[in-house]
């Protein structure tokens, strides 16, 4: 049996929109589906699948999320952006290790990638919220 916990949401992720926690949430549940998955020891496509699902799922969390920093002239735009593709570039190389051998995917590699996310939501993520709160009150401030 693995060691590897699943995680629950929480309101200390929230970013202060709702749309953008409505995705975090989706990706802590395909990866607690992922963890459900190896655990039950059934065959690899399905891992496969779910990890290509967490990388397509995780395209849309990230571009919607940029939309809001590109729209609000987020400072460090490109620098979150960037780490947004190292995500993807990390998952997309799990999916071809997995795909050529079940063995691959084990609890550090799927702790890991989880825990980028987590780490990327808590760090990166809360540095975006004080500059998208300062610039609602300005733009509510205006008459």
């Amino acid at each position: 049996m693995s060691d590897i916990e699943k995680i629950d949401w929480e309101p200390k992720y929230s970013v202060d929109i709702e749309e953008i926690d409505e995705h975090q949430k989706k990706m802590f549940e395909l990866f607690n589906k992922l963890i459900d998955l190896k655990n039950s020891y059934i065959n690899s496509k399905d891992c496969v699948n779910m990890i290509s699902e967490i990388n397509e799922y995780s395209k849309l969390y990230f571009s919607t999320e940029e939309r809001y920093l590109r729209k609000k002239g987020y400072p460090d735009y490109l620098a979150h952006s960037k780490s947004h593709r190292q995500f993807t570039k990390n998952s997309i190389s799990l999916r071809r290790e997995i795909s050529e051998d079940i063995e691959n995917l084990t609890d550090d590699v799927i702790d890991g990638l989880r825990n980028w996310l987590i780490t990327h939501i808590l760090t990166f993520d809360s540095l975006y919220i004080p500059f998208l709160r300062i610039n609602k009150f300005i733009e509510e401030s205006k008459p």
